[in-house]
């Protein structure tokens, strides 16, 4: 099928135009907010950042009543290890996360946006503030959109590369200037987000398929994909496969498909051990699992995984577990922002034991322990950074094992070299 967000040459305003760009937020203008936030429903759109949330429905959550500022924030700060569909998107096709953005802003009212960009990303932040020129000077963004009578100013704004800033509400905290740490909810910030107002916030790959609904109807895009897994979804391909990218497929693709079809399949010499399906944070597979799995959210949850960002991760059989996980520690301990203590003890206690381990000085105690230490971290914190430590590595020690009582023996992985990992 056509691809819906990766299209090849539109990143330039009059290339998008000429592709029919635009067209669907003048039609989005023609109809009533409410017309508008029942389409993204009727498309089953779920949020593409992770936690794949009805786009629609939290649309809908603004207060009807409210008076004053609304605010619509975009989440462009990609950090979850092994992700990077939405930068690619925003390289490819700007003009459509900024005309789903326009649309999102009338939707629900709001007059303000803000696409809070990871600080690392300086080529797509520049790229994107002439975009934002280009839309503007067409009347696109600003006063009185086409004509419309709506208002819809939109800017991006630098982040400084903590990861705990792809959290939303401690992305509200940075972009109003404080420490990005997690808030309590409730309230939603729904309810009170940006300065305390009602306010959405978006990925990048939500926002940017919204056009192509507006344009051809919720019903066309809920036909696409799995049931309640609609449209396609970026995958992010990383590993020894033949061809690593971004992929644009249906969900409920296979992941066979994926792997042997879209991305030539493992490099030579090169057999599949793993997959990580949906960015570091979610939990393994074995090769066994992941034959058999299609990739969309209910398929991934009734394997015991989640489809998360989309970052599938391939591991080869070369590839020692306890060391990977090791590295996965060393960056959640890192990026933890150390408010809640399950997270802030836990992910740091976790890398210790995994640094004894991997050293050869680890005993059998502590894989039980390095177990029980994650488990006790789960739903404990205000936001899932902790998860995202502990559901990888419950799931590693329970389909790996062996690889950790070997090193706990002082022995290499069972079947596997002992790899350095880079980073």
């Amino acid at each position: 099928m056509e691809n819906i967000l990766l299209k090849d040459n539109v990143a330039g305003i009059e290339a998008y135009v000429a592709c029919g760009g635009y067209k669907p937020l003048k039609k989005a203008l023609g109809l009533k907010p409410a017309e508008v936030i029942e389409e993204v429903k009727k498309s089953n759109l779920r949020g593409r950042g992770g936690a794949g949330f009805p786009a629609g429905l939290k649309w809908s959550f603004i207060p009807k009543d409210s008076r004053g500022s609304r605010y619509l924030v975009c989440n462009a700060d990609e950090g979850e290890p092994g992700t990077f569909k939405d930068r690619e998107l925003m390289l490819k096709n700007p003009h459509a996360l900024i005309e789903g953005m326009a649309i999102a802003g009338y939707a629900i009212g709001a007059g303000r946006g803000y696409i809070y960009i990871r600080g690392e990303f300086a080529a797509e932040a520049q790229l994107l503030e002439k975009a934002l020129a280009a839309a503007r000077s067409k009347n696109f963004i600003g006063k009185n959109i086409l004509n419309s009578g709506f208002d819809f100013e939109l800017s991006t704004h630098r982040g400084a590369g903590a990861y705990i800033c792809g959290e939303e509400t401690a992305l509200l905290q940075s972009l109003e200037g404080y420490t990005g740490r997690p808030r309590l909810k409730p309230p939603f910030p729904a309810v009170k987000g940006l300065f305390g107002c009602p306010t959405v916030i978006n990925n990048v790959e939500t926002l940017a398929a919204v056009p192509a609904i507006i344009e051809k109807g919720g019903d066309w895009y809920a036909s696409i994909g799995n049931g309640k897994s609609a449209g396609t979804k970026l995958f992010c391909v990383s590993g020894p496969v033949n061809k690593p990218g971004v992929y644009e497929l249906p969900l409920g693709v296979t992941f066979r498909e994926l792997l042997e079809k879209s991305c030539g399949g493992m490099k030579p010499g090169k057999k599949l051990k793993a997959v990580i399906p949906g960015g570091s944070s979610t939990p393994v597979l074995t090769a066994e699992e992941a034959w058999a799995v299609k990739l969309d959210y209910e398929s991934l949850a009734a394997s015991g995984s989640m489809l998360g960002s989309g970052a599938v991760i391939v591991i080869d059989e070369s590839q020692c577990m306890v060391k990977l996980l090791e590295v996965l520690a060393r960056f959640y301990h890192h990026e933890s922002c150390g408010q809640c203590t399950p997270c802030r003890e836990g992910c740091g206690w976790i890398e210790k034991i995994l640094n004894r381990l991997e050293e050869g000085k680890g005993s059998a105690e502590d894989i039980d322990t390095l177990y029980s230490v994650a488990d006790a971290m789960k739903d404990r914190t205000i936001c899932p950074l902790a998860d995202a430590l502990a559901l990888p590595v419950m799931s590693f020690v329970k389909k790996f094992r062996s690889e950790f009582s070997a090193h706990a023996a002082g022995k290499t992985c069972a079947g596997s070299q002992r790899i350095e990992v880079r980073e």
